[in-house]
């Protein structure tokens, strides 16, 4: 669990970023949630969009994706959200998360 802090952190890191997947109308496939773990092990941080055509709201599918990976949503915002999941062997983000 992320305290506010570490949050905040994450979020500034994050603005700098672009959103890497989409999710649409088909919703979360099991082939996406995979490259999104394997993007989250190689760099931590992700932003995804969620598009307008999508059958859920954009909490909705950050919550199922951060199941679906083992990592925490750090904010969700109108259509984008981050997530957040350590690498145990090599910690990209500062130490102290």
């Amino acid at each position: 669990m992320l305290t506010s802090k570490q949050r905040a952190y994450l979020k500034s890191e994050a603005q700098k970023l672009d959103p890497v997947y989409q999710v649409g109308k088909g919703g979360v496939s099991q082939d996406q949630a995979e490259g999104i773990s394997k993007y989250l092990k190689a760099h931590e941080l992700i932003k995804i969009k969620i598009l307008d055509n999508s059958m859920m709201s954009a909490r909705e599918a950050a919550e199922e994706i951060a199941s679906l990976t083992e990592s925490e949503v750090v904010i969700v915002i109108g259509s984008k959200a981050v997530l957040f999941k350590r690498n145990p062997e090599k910690p990209i983000i500062s130490q102290n998360l």
